[in-house]
């Protein structure tokens, strides 16, 4: 995958930046540190520039968030509660449950899109929470915005400095990845423990 992003960079430059972060903003499997430390090494040795690497990488990735944020409100709550009136038993999820996380997304979910525009994976599918909890779409734009082009910049200049070393930081996005993954799955845990702990002293 990682020589088919680099040919299909080099191959239309801008816009294949442009292609490759809106795709890989649908698609999360694709990495987007490849595609940006690749395109700020472009920027050593070809006529693209640092900023318009920023504002192309930038552009793709928002499209992208917008699609999937449009998505989220094709779902919306009403939906979900569909489901989970049918199938929830299944998984013991409530319309409580579903109430509850929407109001905590809607108190909360503008940090949560920022905070999570800079976590590899779950930068993409952010948007779908946001968009089913109805966010205010301005108010999204902006948030998803500010996390992508703090995103895209430090990677994008990373490459610039590692120039045909590149590939080097991927080990490093390797790690940082498992360990906010990590740090997820640990608070997810504490938060169902609370929760497991809260039922049993009601009852």
């Amino acid at each position: 995958m990682q020589t088919w992003i680099t040919h299909m960079m080099e191959q239309f430059g801008y816009v294949g930046i442009f292609l490759m972060m809106a795709i890989e903003n649908i698609f999360p499997p694709i990495p987007s540190e490849v595609i940006l430390t690749f395109g700020g090494f472009m920027t050593t040795y070809t006529n693209l520039s640092i900023m318009g690497v920023v504002i192309t990488a930038t552009t793709g990735s928002v499209l992208g968030a917008i699609v999937l944020y449009g998505i989220g409100m094709l779902i919306d709550v009403a939906r979900m509660e569909k489901i989970v009136g049918r199938w929830g038993h299944l998984i013991r999820v409530t319309k409580g449950d579903i109430h509850r996380a929407d109001v905590w997304f809607e108190k909360y979910g503008y940090w949560t899109v920022l905070f999570c525009r800079m976590i590899p994976l779950v930068r993409s599918l952010i948007s779908i929470p946001a968009g089913m909890s109805n966010m205010t779409f301005w108010v999204f734009l902006l948030f998803t915005m500010i996390g992508t082009v703090a995103w895209n910049m430090i990677l994008i200049l990373i490459g610039v400095v590692l120039g045909e070393s590149w590939q080097d930081i991927l080990g490093f996005m390797d790690v940082y990845s498992t360990v906010v993954y990590l740090l997820i799955a640990i608070g997810m845990l504490l938060l169902l423990i609370l929760y497991i702990r809260k039922q049993s002293s009601r009852r």
